[in-house]
Order: structure tokens, then sequence, then C-alpha cells
């Protein structure tokens, strides 16, 4: 598993064991519409913001506060020297909503962080959080934002079949979202319908490598 790592982010390339390279979870993805990312810049545009800007400054915060809460299940303290003041208080505000959550449950990892790979349908993905919560074995992906997206409950569908696949079974799927600031609050969802998302993760599979063949 090859690892690029640019500015604190770490971009996992993935392998069969083959060596041949496969499309990641996030980019097969890419293939749905998003009709709240044409609303959001749109809405940039009207107030007068540039939304590049808008999404990098978010991306940054959502990235740090994601390396904060590994950095702190691992019992690590994080650098975060790169990133602006401003970023690192709206992180910071992240860690504490997530350290309020953390107080009602027992929690123990298994796994951190951890690109899995996918031999039989030939795509990877990262697994934020696998472990023990309150007596349970539990897939938990962090999001920060105002809202829980479809395209979030896909995802975490198909990590739990690289869990699978790599002899791990959640009981448990869970999308803790966290908020950048406080009127964007906390929220708790557990996936009980894994098999819906995962058909369409398949199907979005499909359409990548198929766009893929139009554009060899």
């Amino acid at each position: 598993m090859k690892t690029e790592i640019q500015k604190t982010k770490i971009h996992h390339v993935y392998k069969l064991q083959s060596g041949e390279r496969v499309p990641s979870v996030t980019t097969i993805l890419a293939m749905l519409n998003k009709p709240g990312l044409l609303q959001w810049a749109w809405q940039c545009g009207v107030d007068g913001t540039d939304y590049r800007a808008v999404r990098d400054s978010a991306g940054d915060i959502g990235t740090l506060a994601h390396l904060l809460i590994i950095a702190d299940l691992r019992g690590e303290k994080l650098d975060t020297s790169e990133y602006s003041q401003q970023d690192i208080e709206k992180a910071e505000t992240c860690l504490i909503k997530y350290w309020d959550w953390l107080k009602g449950h027992r929690v123990k990892p298994i796994m951190l962080e951890t690109p899995l790979v996918s031999e039989e349908y030939g795509f990877g993905g990262t697994v934020d959080f696998f472990g023990n919560i309150d007596g349970q074995l539990t897939l938990v992906d962090f999001k920060t934002g105002k809202a829980i997206y479809e395209e979030a409950i896909i995802q975490v569908t198909s990590y739990s079949k690289l869990l699978l696949e790599n002899n791990c079974q959640a009981d448990t799927i869970k999308i803790l979202r966290i908020g950048r600031n406080e009127t964007e609050g906390f929220e708790e969802r557990t996936i009980y319908d894994f098999e819906t998302g995962w058909q369409i993760f398949r199907r979005c599979l499909d359409i990548y490598r198929l766009r893929k063949g139009l554009k060899s």
C-alpha cells in the first residue's frame, strides 16, 4: 500500500495483490449526481465569495478535525503547525464535540485510518474507525459539516464490505457528523440498510468502469 502525504493530508494509492492500481471509494462515488454542491456554489456566487476558497478552507478544517480525533484515539498529539489558527480553532470545536460524545461510551479501537482493498470487486477505501463501542463491533465514519448526505451512507456501507473481505464484520455501522461550529450541531446516525447503499455503490463502480473504457 503506497501513501502520498501533502500538508498532513494522506492520499492512499490502492493496489491489488497483482500490483494493479484500483480506484478509491471516493473516486467511484464521484459518479453520483450532487445537486447540493451546485446550489452551494451558486449561493457562494450570490454572496460574492469564491467557492474554491470556501471549499478549500472547509476541506482543511474537516481534514484537521478528522486527524485530531484519530490522534486522540491513538493517544498521540498532532502537529498542527501547517494549519491557520482559524482552522485550528474550528477543528478543535469538532474535537470538543467528539469528546462530549465519547463521555457516554466505552470505545476500544481495532482499526484506525486503515486502508483496505477488495480483491473481489477491485476498489479500495480507508476505514476511519473499526472497534468495540459499548460491547459491539462497530464501523464508524467521521464526517464534518451541516448534514449527512446520501453519499456518506453509500460510502460507509462500501467500507463494511471491505471489512468483510478482510475477515472483519461490523455488528453496527455509524456515521458521526461533527459540526464545525455551534450552529451545525452534532449527529450520530446508525445505518440499518446496508444492502441498498452497497447496491448503489456497485452501480457507481460499473459506471466508473464503463466511462473509463470510453476514454481508453
